[in-house]
């Protein structure tokens, strides 16, 4: 058995850990920044006079302990999480001396904002990047109400980031949400089918043996004072066919039944599909029934793919069936022919040339013949009759 591949590592890693991660960067890139290096004359930024002192550092290491517990409520409480990184990054500018909200103190915002919008409700995600955005407004109108310096431009890009990686995280979740509606739509387009195989194979059961029924019984009716041995005989053949549909009704019917929320299927009595090894049986059962059906069997007999041994027999029982109700015949003929890329069939009787068909018998053999991507032919025969014809191919692996 194949071992169940490890999640990537980005699925591994919770939210609050990514969170914490991507704000130790932007602390180490802004100590870098305001750090002269090998090859520069000066730091890329001027650090403010508190950067260095002891009061700054103290509001460096207060964010960063903020951020650490920001990132444990981000997966229970995600709009708090995102509440405490942003006033996180509001403690860690005042250091600054910077006349914004930079964006490395900003990062770790962006990236709760995607996971919120990548995995929590839409409204969720609305709430928490009207919440970023109000923030840094608010901080550039309040900078600009005392007189002090403010880096518009520059904050207009640190918003632009946080709108981007909201609608990436938006984007996830649609996707996320598509895939789910692919999947139920399959599974209930799956259900549909697995319902309608069932109502199928109830028709060409039921079907068939009623009209049985209906054969022998008139038999029996016919000869019980005359012959009632051959009257007993005719009801325990009525009596076998009902205990039979009764059986197979009872397995369809238990397929058909939907378990309780938390209790496990009820196990139904199962039974082997029927296929073309059943042809003879089911020619017998007509026989005694009053309607002579020959089998003749052309080719080399092999095993075939269940759901074309299982569709043959349920088409040359229906066919059967048509002659038994409908034909007024007193005898059909039956070929089965095994050939190099298919199987053909066929079902020839000479009765009054017409099936009485109420549109589900002939409708189901086309459908479960297109289903096999076969081809079907029901039509009157020229000489009198009626003749069922069908060809289903055989995938080449068992040819």
């Amino acid at each position: 058995m194949q071992a169940t591949p490890p999640l990537p590592l980005f699925k591994r890693v919770p939210p609050g850990a990514w969170t914490i991660l991507t704000w130790c960067a932007g602390m180490v890139f802004t100590f870098l920044t305001r750090t002269k290096l090998p090859g520069e004359w000066v730091p890329a930024e001027h650090p403010a006079a508190q950067f260095y002192r002891l009061d700054g550092l103290t509001a460096l290491a207060l964010s960063t302990v903020i951020v650490l517990v920001a990132g444990g409520l981000l997966s229970r409480r995600p709009l708090a999480g995102v509440a405490l990184l942003i006033v996180a990054a509001i403690i860690a500018t005042t250091t600054l001396g910077a006349g914004e909200i930079p964006l490395p103190q900003y990062l770790a915002v962006d990236i709760a904002l995607y996971f919120i919008a990548s995995t929590r409700t839409r409204r969720t995600g609305v709430v928490a990047i009207t919440m970023a955005l109000v923030v840094l407004a608010g901080y550039i109108a309040t900078r600009m109400a005392y007189g002090w310096p403010a880096g518009i431009s520059t904050e207009l890009a640190v918003a632009m980031t946080a709108v981007i990686a909201w609608l990436l995280g938006n984007s996830v979740r649609q996707a996320h949400e598509y895939a789910e509606g692919l999947r139920a739509t399959a599974a209930a387009q799956a259900v549909t089918a697995e319902r309608l195989r069932i109502a199928r194979e109830l028709h060409d059961m039921v079907a068939h043996s009623i009209g049985v029924i209906a054969l022998q019984a008139g038999a029996a009716r016919r000869v019980i004072d005359t012959q009632p041995e051959r009257a007993r005989d005719a009801l325990g053949d009525i009596e076998t066919a009902g205990r039979e549909t009764l059986s197979g009704l009872r397995r369809m019917l238990g397929a058909l039944r939907q378990p309780e929320p938390g209790r496990p299927p009820e196990d139904a009595p199962l039974q082997p599909a029927l296929g073309l090894a059943d042809v003879e049986r089911l020619a017998a059962a007509t026989t005694d029934a009053g309607v002579r059906v020959d089998v003749r069997w052309r080719g080399e007999r092999r095993a075939l793919p269940a759901d074309i041994d299982m569709s043959a027999y349920r088409i040359i029982q229906e066919a059967i069936t048509n002659v038994v109700r409908h034909a007024g015949a007193a005898s059909c003929e039956v070929s089965i022919g095994y050939e190099e890329d298919e199987l053909f069939i066929e079902v020839l009787d000479s009765g009054r040339g017409g099936t009485g068909d109420d549109g589900f018998g002939l409708a189901g053999m086309r459908e479960r013949v297109g289903l096999l991507h076969g081809t079907l032919s029901a039509e009157p025969r020229p000489e009198g009759g009626f003749r069922v014809a069908a060809r289903l191919p055989v995938p080449a692996g068992v040819r």
